[in-house]
């Protein structure tokens, strides 16, 4: 559906510790960073950007990430709040989302709503 994301953050340091430990579980890696600016991804394939603006309010943006299983999500949710992000949604089935929904959510250090979704059936 989309091509990438660009969060404005405040701190960067902060905000690339926080997207290295909650990504690492969904399979994702910091793919470049430079003096105002990180992109994470696929390895060589970064779309989630991460852009230094020290002075930004925002009312925060919403971000949901595919994991392959529920232990990506639930992994996900302990290394945010590991990396200091605040818990917005303990891992766990959403049927209010659909039969097979699967999620955890984290507020990151700049007040955006992170989210981790498996879709899958658990067999």
């Amino acid at each position: 559906m989309f091509n990438h994301v660009g969060l404005r953050v405040a701190d960067l340091d902060t905000s690339v510790r926080f997207y290295e430990a909650v990504l690492r579980p969904l399979g994702h890696v910091l793919c470049t960073r430079w003096d105002d600016g990180a992109g994470f991804g696929p390895p060589d394939a970064p779309a989630l950007w991460l852009h230094l603006v020290p002075a930004a309010t925002q009312a925060g943006t919403h971000v949901a990430l595919d994991a392959a299983e529920r232990g990506a999500v639930d992994a996900f949710h302990a290394a945010g709040l590991a990396a200091g992000g605040t818990d917005n949604g303990q891992p766990g089935p959403r049927p209010d989302y659909g039969p097979t929904y699967y999620a955890a959510f984290l507020i990151d250090p700049d007040g955006n709503n992170l989210e981790a979704a498996c879709l899958k059936a658990v067999a």
